[in-house]
């Protein structure tokens, strides 16, 4: 029977030493890869309380055992380490070419530890690491660094080996910044580029001739598995929707529900959304679609603004999240600003939704200077930090001038580097901050879509649409449709589900936009192809997501911090003031969904019980809990 092993390439950057580790079977089973292998590697070897710029942090860059391979949308990795943003366990998914081109390179992933006193980027090729002086990279943007490692490595072709970097955001440990990978694809959340950047990484080269599909244990079933997972992928309106108009689809539908947070959530509807919406964006600027690695769906835009004010050269972007919290957000309602700012967010490496939220907060303390409700000497310093720049509502020129101003940490940029909760608090108001756990939320008003309350108290990341995405079957019907303002206890299950559905799927590593058309019914057949676990079931895949999550949990647990399931006080004391959900908080949901949610967890008060613990396989860990 094939053993299921994942190679790992330890880099010991204190020493430059690299030393290879094998992943057995037994963990792969418990744990998959990806984001549930990084939750267990992480609990077990991060020292607890350390500052996540510590040395003794460790980035964990993980693919799963089916990436690279021909299933459907596999062409993605997940990186993990203690956040900077939140102080609890951070991770973050990206797509493009890196997850399967490291795959190819000869390791499943790669841990960094320790911090190399100088700048250096690190090149894998076909098994063999080598570690490189990156002093002329440092300070560089994302897409010349690519250009240059490329230049330096002789593969110039975009197809062939890739490159994940950070840029001046990582370098200068920005809070918010996001590992990018081939330009333009980003695992955003959580600042984790600022920990890689806080070891002095500035890129990781990976290219080679690693045959991942000759590991499969069933070549032939796995392709027939495979092919059902296509069809039924392709066939589905959702998948379709996104092929021709990208995520950014989304503007008008959330919009139109009163759920599209506007002017730092004091509104849910945007009355300049159709003009920032997907299908604006394709009647303008979009050249091109675009997928990842393996992809079918091509959700991706490829975007140009030709002239103006704005003028942008041929990139990827914007998404629905990025026009969001740069647009509605922020009140700038022009499409071609936003595509501006994309492109300048990814090339300076940070993560668009907490960089939008950042400036909104910004912009509402500056508005409560102006009204004089800002302490008299907090006005003053910010005024002086300010110095020719007037972050009002709608102000695009302020939203892009911000972007260089944080990467490199300018006077108020210095402060916006910090992200939104640190920056309300220096303030002395910071309520006006709209985060959970310290991470700024995402575009789904939890007033306006309900089950979205108890999604984002709960995710073991902080302000999170990803660990459970609700929205699917409180506005999309998927996999039936609820009402969104109504409190029923049905979508507290099904958000239980869904995480523990979505802690497998990070961990495989797949796209979630699979889950719009698929089932956990639908990867038992693909996984017993896949690792020959010929007894794998949907209730062992579903149990495996509920490990990993309470792994994750767990991590907060230890930390003594961010395990309090919670939502930011204006959405649980404010009315929304229009829309259809006009006069609603999300204080009534959030109450009645979270009791039921911890008896399905086994959990209280946001922390697992000891016979969770030993019913899930995570004894070794009862220590933290008892």
């Amino acid at each position: 029977m094939l053993l299921v092993e994942l190679r790992l390439a330890r880099i010991d950057l204190s020493s430059q030493k690299v030393r290879e580790e094998k992943i057995d079977d037994k963990t792969v089973r418990k744990f998959i890869g990806g984001r549930g292998l990084g939750a267990y590697l992480a609990l077990k070897e991060i020292p607890a309380g350390i500052d996540p710029f510590s040395p003794e942090n460790k980035v964990y860059i993980l693919t799963g055992p089916i990436v690279g391979t021909a299933a459907i949308e596999s062409g993605r990795y997940h990186v993990i380490a203690k956040s900077p943003l939140t102080g609890i366990l951070g991770d973050a998914n990206s797509g493009g070419q890196f997850g399967p081109w490291l795959r190819f390179a000869g390791y499943d992933g790669v841990v960094l530890e320790g911090a190399s006193e100088t700048p250096v980027w690190i090149s894998i090729v076909d098994g063999e690491v080598k570690i490189n002086d990156a002093s002329h990279l440092w300070g560089k943007g994302v897409f010349h660094t690519e250009k240059l490692i490329r230049e330096e490595v002789g593969v110039e072709k975009e197809s062939l080996g890739s490159v994940l970097a950070i840029g001046p955001a990582g370098e200068n440990k920005s809070r918010i910044a996001a590992v990018m990978n081939d330009r333009y694809r980003a695992a955003g959340r959580a600042g984790l580029a600022a920990v890689i950047g806080s070891k002095k990484v500035k890129a990781i080269w990976a290219f080679g001739n690693r045959k991942v599909m000759d590991e499969i244990y069933d070549k032939d079933r796995y392709m027939k598995e495979a092919k059902k997972l296509i069809k039924k992928l392709m066939e589905h309106p959702i998948s379709k929707a996104l092929y021709e108009y990208g995520t950014s689809v989304l503007v008008n539908v959330i919009n139109t529900h009163g759920g599209l947070p506007t002017k730092n959530w004091t509104r849910g509807t945007f009355e300049k959304a159709f003009d920032v919406s997907g299908e604006k964006l394709a009647e303008t600027y979009l050249k091109a679609r675009k997928g990842c690695w393996g992809c079918v769906i091509q959700c991706s835009r490829v975007s140009e603004v030709p002239g103006g004010p704005f003028k942008t050269p041929l990139s990827e972007g914007p998404e629905y999240e990025t026009i969001w919290a740069n647009g509605p957000d922020t009140m700038v309602g022009d499409l071609a600003a936003l595509t501006k700012v994309n492109y300048l967010l990814n090339d300076m490496g940070f993560d668009t939704i907490s960089y939008g939220s950042t400036v909104a907060t910004l912009m509402e303390i500056y508005e409560l200077a102006k009204q004089g409700k800002l302490p008299e000497d907090k006005a003053k310093e910010l005024y002086e930090l300010l110095g020719d720049i007037e972050p009002e509502w709608g102000n695009a020129h302020a939203l892009i001038e911000l972007v260089w101003r944080a990467a490199y940490r300018n006077r108020i940029g210095d402060l916006v580097a910090e992200g939104a909760k640190r920056l309300a608090e220096y303030f002395g108001v910071p309520d006006v901050a709209i985060h959970v756990k310290g991470m700024e939320m995402p575009a789904y008003d939890p007033r306006a879509i309900n089950s979205m309350a108890l999604a984002y108290a709960t995710s073991n990341r902080g302000g999170c649409h990803l660990r459970a995405y609700s929205v699917s079957f409180d506005v999309l019907g998927v996999p039936k449709k609820f009402d969104p303002l109504k409190v029923d206890l049905e979508k507290v299950r099904l958000t239980k589900e869904q995480q523990d559905y979505f802690s497998f799927i990070d961990s495989l590593v797949v796209c979630k936009f699979n889950t719009f058309s698929t089932g956990p019914e639908d990867y038992v057949e693909l996984m017993k192809a896949a690792t020959g676990w010929e007894d794998f079931t949907v209730e062992e895949l579903l149990t495996t997501g509920e490990r990993i999550y309470n792994t994750e949990r767990l991590f907060a647990v230890r930390e003594g911090t961010g395990y309090k399931d919670t939502l930011p006080k204006r959405l649980l004391e404010e009315p929304l003031p229009d829309g259809p959900a006009k006069g609603k908080t999300a204080k009534e949901p959030l109450e009645k969904y979270l009791p039921e949610y911890y008896k399905l967890r086994g959990w209280v008060d946001g922390k697992p019980l000891p016979d969770t613990l030993r019913r899930l396989g995570l004894d070794e860990f009862l220590y933290i809990v008892q």
